[in-house]
């Protein structure tokens, strides 16, 4: 039997092997144990909020979109769900050779209540092979549109957690990009975009800003903070979101606001709450 003091009691060594986490020989590497640290630091923010779904009588369930070979669904069921009797984990992935890893994967681990679709995050709102309810919503790294995608279908599912590390902010850059000429007639603050770097930097961070802001318009409680040290990922953003029913008085007007401001009126439906 394998010990290393930072793996749980009952985790699947085959997963973590499937996951690289440990070696084909069974040994933990200093990348590994980099890789295992991050893991656990995420699912230090998950798991309580999964406690709080497991009531008696309570079946939860967690969509994970943009999945890729669904590394945080399985770290996910086999730390929580696998210990218990209900739930189901839903991965959501576009591409078909990763969807099919993914069920060959569980097949063997014998994860029964996993199910990983082939589908498109904006495709996955409307399909019959997702309940109408989820009770968690998570996308880390999900690229393209696959973020704001994943926003929507959580409000369209009534989601009490949603879980973002956000990635892929282009389309807010691209339109301060072109439209940079138009903005320096209405305001100085296009100086904060001026340079094509900062037009990328600042971008990313009007772009969760503006998420953030859709959430709370929607009656969610924010908590934003860093998901490991930067020397790890540039892509470092947190966003935990939780539904309290109230929204915070002034987001959505602020949300318009700033759009007009940066010249951003265009993507009032991407952000619309």
């Amino acid at each position: 039997m394998l010990a290393f003091p930072e793996i749980r009691l009952g985790q699947s060594i085959e997963l973590l092997k499937e996951l690289h986490i440990l070696t084909r020989d069974g040994k933990l590497n200093q990348d590994s144990r980099r890789k295992l640290k991050q893991v656990y630091h995420l699912c230090h923010f998950i798991e309580p909020l999964l406690a709080e779904l497991d009531t008696p009588g309570s079946h939860p369930t967690l969509a994970d979109h943009g999945a890729g070979k669904s590394y945080l669904g399985f770290i996910l069921y086999d730390l929580f769900f696998k210990g218990r009797t209900t739930g189901h984990v839903y991965g959501v992935e576009a591409r078909p050779e990763l969807v099919e890893h993914a069920r060959g994967l569980a097949g063997r681990l014998g994860f029964a209540r996993m199910s990983f679709l082939n589908l498109r995050v904006e495709d996955a709102i409307d399909s019959p092979e997702l309940p109408a309810r989820i009770d968690m919503v998570t996308a880390l790294h999900a690229c393209d549109t696959a973020t704001d995608d994943a926003i929507r279908f959580a409000l369209h599912k009534q989601a009490r957690f949603i879980i973002l590390v956000p990635c892929c902010q282009a389309e807010v850059a691209a339109v301060l990009r072109a439209r940079k000429n138009e903005s320096f007639a209405r305001t100085p603050l296009a100086e904060l975009w001026r340079h094509p770097i900062h037009t990328r930097e600042f971008g990313s961070q009007v772009t969760n800003a503006l998420r953030c802001l859709q959430l709370e318009a929607r009656g969610y409680q924010l908590t934003v903070t860093e998901l490991v040290g930067w020397e790890h990922s540039l892509k470092n953003e947190l966003i935990i979101a939780r539904y309290t029913g109230t929204a915070r008085s002034n987001a959505a007007a602020r949300l318009e606001e700033i759009l007009h401001l940066l010249n951003l009126d265009e993507l009032h439906a991407r952000f619309s709450p």
